[in-house]
């Protein structure tokens, strides 16, 4: 599984790269704040809702710590995604949030 930084995923983004993030925390977590553009599928919703996903596009799972999102990507690079998974979460993320 590929992996990111919370960092690295700022620095794209900052430099202006258009991401495909999706934060797979509960609803009442991300209402809490988010990164900017993230779309938000609770992780026990994904395997309802993964046919709103591209398979022609690379994701970028977040959480709160790196876990669920794991979880996340390893059952979506099973089914055919390409995932990569955003180390430590929303707790080591410093960027904006919205």
């Amino acid at each position: 599984m590929k992996t990111m930084t919370a960092k690295e995923v700022e620095e794209l983004l900052n430099e202006g790269t258009k991401l495909d993030i999706i934060d797979v925390r509960e609803v009442d977590e991300v209402a809490g704040g988010k990164i900017p553009g993230a779309v938000n599928i609770p992780l026990g919703l994904i395997e309802f809702r993964m046919h709103e996903l591209d398979k022609s596009k690379e994701y970028i799972m977040v959480c709160r710590s790196g876990g669920r999102s794991g979880q996340a990507s390893q059952f979506l690079e099973y089914q055919g995604f390409k995932i990569i998974n955003m180390t430590g979460g929303m707790l080591s993320w410093e960027g904006n949030v919205e």
